[in-house]
């Protein structure tokens, strides 16, 4: 009974502490160096105790990890409380069953197949949710190492799906080093070393690269004191069209060659539309720049959340449509299917709003046409400035381009084609913030560019196959009723490992 009592201790506390790295190395500001040792303790326990026991504790580490996202998702983002029960514990069940064949494999002495197996099948979980569910690539533990840039440049290759593969692998590895009566050892201990090798050495090679001379610039512009968008043909819109206005003149910085404003930030239909527009388009030719400016536009009968370019020669005002709408929060609008460039530069401007940046694919079709850089009005939720901010530095990382994304409620950043922040400032009540950085001249080739999520596919066909083969010699092994020298028929698990 006291050996049990120890065993069900043990358990515990692994769960416990596997939940508390979780909990710090995700979520909307994560600790990114916790990320890697997070899924580490339930890895060790998973190949000494059975099947129920290695799954329960994965799921619940999971679920005990996520627990600050509930007040995100319920408060914040207000998504319906089912649809949060739903992404919660299903993604923690979803935890516990790739645990399961990483745990099988290395039982039957398979260490190099499960080490490899559970971050495919991780990877192979978030691939599946960012084509299924409307977040597009939302959800991924990528984004906890956007601030370490040797490895977040491994998303130039693989997209957001190889840096999952190595934050997972690491842990997977280790784990399986130490798996009871594990044969193969040095095979795994070479392999996960050449893999953390060549993906560093990778980053730092690039990271090396000069991003071109830069001799524009652009501003963003936002601030905080309203929050719904405001009609431009009312006091309170022309009152804060004004402080806008004023703020764009004010600023002192040489070449300013784009300034951006944030999403949503006025209201308009095509009677009051010239209210808007006007004011902003005399002073793109008086600032000699592109102004670009979010709003909400009623036409036909629909409402569109719309940015438009006034650009500084005074000529016809360039709008984009927003094409990925916010579930929920942006019901009442009706999406677009179209693309929009900043016009008469040398090079590929592209125009995007907020949420287009969740879905790598519409930023990939931007840099396959062309796009060198890429402006994007947005809207954050306070708390997820970072987090949401830094989705947007991985998509210029993935397409080798600069982002600049303009935010209220959140931040202004400017991030160049290698993912370093060239510029940054949070917004801040009633003060209208603003913030210049000096863009790169030219893209950087990618890999992922070129090919997509060629990564993903082939985390998904391993871990089938890795999962297929656990499956089977498991199968083979009870049908042909594999006995120890005892007679007994061979368990789960160790004789002497805990329950």
């Amino acid at each position: 009974m006291v050996s049990k009592s120890r065993s069900v201790v043990a358990v515990a506390g692994v769960t416990v502490a596997s939940a508390l790295l979780f909990h710090f190395g995700t979520g909307l500001r994560p600790v990114p160096w916790l990320t890697w040792l997070a899924p580490f303790p339930v890895l060790m326990l998973a190949p000494r105790v059975r099947a129920r026991t290695a799954f329960g504790a994965a799921a619940v580490a999971w679920l005990g990890g996520e627990t600050a996202m509930w007040g995100y998702f319920l408060g914040t983002v207000r998504i319906p409380p089912p649809m949060v029960v739903l992404i919660i514990v299903g993604s923690a069940l979803l935890f516990g069953l790739v645990v399961l064949p990483t745990r099988a494999l290395l039982l039957r002495g398979r260490p190099l197949l499960a080490a490899a197996a559970f971050p495919a099948g991780w990877v192979t979980v978030e691939y599946t949710v960012s084509l299924t569910a409307p977040n597009g690539a939302w959800w991924s533990l990528a984004y906890s190492q956007a601030g370490v840039l040797p490895v977040l440049q491994t998303v130039s290759i693989t997209g957001v799906w190889g840096v999952t593969f190595l934050v997972m692998g690491a842990p997977a590895a280790v784990a399986a080093l130490f798996a009871p009566d594990a044969k193969g050892r040095l095979r795994v201990a070479v392999a996960a070393a050449t893999v953390l090798v060549l993906a560093l050495g990778y980053g730092g090679w690039r990271l090396r690269s000069p991003d071109g001379r830069q001799t524009e610039r652009a501003a963003l512009v936002s601030t905080d004191r309203t929050i719904d968008p405001v009609s431009v043909d009312t006091p309170a819109g022309r009152d804060l069209l004004d402080a806008y206005t004023a703020r764009i003149r004010s600023l002192t910085a040489p070449h300013i060659r784009v300034v951006v404003l944030p999403e949503k930030v006025f209201m308009a239909d095509d009677a009051s539309l010239p209210a808007l527009t006007g004011p902003l388009s005399r002073l793109a030719v008086e600032r000699h720049a592109d102004i670009i400016a979010g709003l909400v536009l009623r036409r036909g009968g629909a409402l569109y959340n719309v940015a438009v370019d006034l650009p500084p020669d005074g000529g016809r005002p360039v709008t984009y449509v927003k094409r990925h709408l916010v579930p929920g929060a942006e019901s009442a609008l009706t999406p677009g299917d179209g693309t929009a460039f900043v016009p008469g530069t040398g090079t590929r401007w592209a125009i995007a709003i907020c949420f287009d940046l969740d879905f790598p694919g519409l930023v990939r079709d931007y840099r396959r046409s062309g796009a060198t850089a890429l402006f994007a009005p947005a809207w954050d939720f306070t708390d997820d400035a970072w987090l949401h901010s830094r989705m947007a530095v991985t998509r210029g990382v993935e397409n080798g381009m600069t982002l600049v994304r303009a935010s209220r409620q959140g931040a202004l950043t400017v991030s160049d084609p290698h993912g370093r922040v060239r510029a940054e400032a949070r917004t801040s009540g009633a003060s209208i913030v603003s913030v210049t950085a000096d863009l790169p001249t030219r893209a950087v080739a990618t890999l992922y560019t070129r090919l997509g999520d060629w990564f993903a596919w082939g985390c998904a066909l391993l871990f089938v196959a890795a999962a297929a083969l656990s499956y089977l010699a498991r199968a083979g092994r009870t049908g042909s009723g594999e006995t120890h020298r005892t007679g007994a028929r061979r368990p789960d698990v160790r004789p002497n490992a805990p329950v």
